[in-house]
């Protein structure tokens, strides 16, 4: 998720911020955002010596929206706990799924875009779609934000503007207490092994730094992740660092394992991605999010964690 990653087994519809989800997205201190909106509003004085550059800097200011600046669409899986995921009723940190009837979404991601919302002035809704299908349906025009535990990647700037992050994970790897590569700690001791990660996302990617295992077919969402390694169907699973502990408390027989080889590229940002030539936006945007203080985001995803689907 970070999707390039996170825990859909659980570990952003209120998506960054169940932590008080609800007093952190009305919290004044994003209320800046919406102070671009009031530039470059009505003419300039005759005299006043401004030239076409001026009124291009106020033009974009005064663009400083998405959409139609009324609702903003987000998209997101909405199946990937604790970043996103849906649930049937309304409460204080959820938003409604635009296109699944009578359904809300929660989690960490939802958390922020209600805060990047509030910011630009706007409502959120959620957009349920597949995570491989994101960045398209932000270009064809069918949302007009993505929050769904998504990394920026130098591929994935090819076709959208992210801004800075507003939590970050890495990968770690999970397996049973009693596998025989439960003492694990270098990617050497783990040959043979079978390990699973979710599709399209870095954990299935950083597999391959592993020599001499059994690459599994990846499964489409991390609960699907988490079953297989229960089960026994693998060996290990390659999981969200930040959610991790929940794991452990939901699946007792389960253990991390505690490597000195680590992964590289491993660090998962979660980004949010707009469409390209919204610069004025995008700056709006990231002053919002880095009015979110690294201990509200610790919070916030801390009772996302508590909060999410078992």
């Amino acid at each position: 998720m970070t999707k390039n990653l996170s825990a859909d087994v659980q570990l952003a519809s209120s998506r960054l911020t169940r932590r008080n989800f609800l007093k952190l997205s009305g919290l004044s201190a994003f209320s800046v955002g919406g102070m671009m909106f009031l530039a470059g509003c009505g003419p300039a004085a005759q005299d006043s010596g401004t030239d076409d550059t001026d009124a291009a800097d106020d033009t974009d200011a005064a663009e400083a929206t998405l959409g139609d600046g009324v609702t903003l669409r987000v998209g997101m899986e909405a199946a990937y706990a604790p970043y996103n995921w849906q649930v049937s009723e309304a409460s204080d940190y959820t938003i409604p799924i635009d296109n699944v009837d009578g359904a809300f979404a929660d989690g960490y991601d939802v958390q922020v875009a209600k805060i990047i919302a509030d910011g630009l002035g706007m409502e959120a809704v959620a957009v349920k779609l597949d995570f491989a299908a994101l960045i398209d349906s932000l270009n064809n025009g069918q949302i007009d934000i993505v929050c769904a535990g998504m990394s920026v990647t130098p591929e994935r700037e090819e076709s959208a503007d992210f801004t800075d992050s507003y939590v970050d994970d890495d990968i770690v790897m999970i397996t049973k207490k009693d596998s025989a590569y439960a003492g694990a700690t270098t990617f050497a001791e783990l040959a043979g092994a079978s390990i699973l990660g979710q599709a399209a996302t870095m954990y299935d990617d950083v597999i391959e730094q592993i020599p001499d295992i059994n690459h599994m077919t990846p499964a489409e969402t991390v609960p699907l992740v988490v079953e297989n390694l229960s089960s026994g169907t693998c060996d290990i699973i390659t999981y969200s660092m930040l959610s991790v502990p929940k794991l452990l408390e939901t699946y007792p027989d389960f253990v991390q394992l505690e490597m000195t080889d680590k992964f590289e590229g491993s660090v998962m940002p979660d980004n949010a991605a707009i469409a390209k030539g919204n610069d004025a936006v995008l700056e709006q945007i990231n002053e919002i999010i880095a009015g979110i203080s690294e201990e509200d985001r610790q919070t916030m995803w801390n009772e996302c964690m508590d909060r999410q689907p078992a």
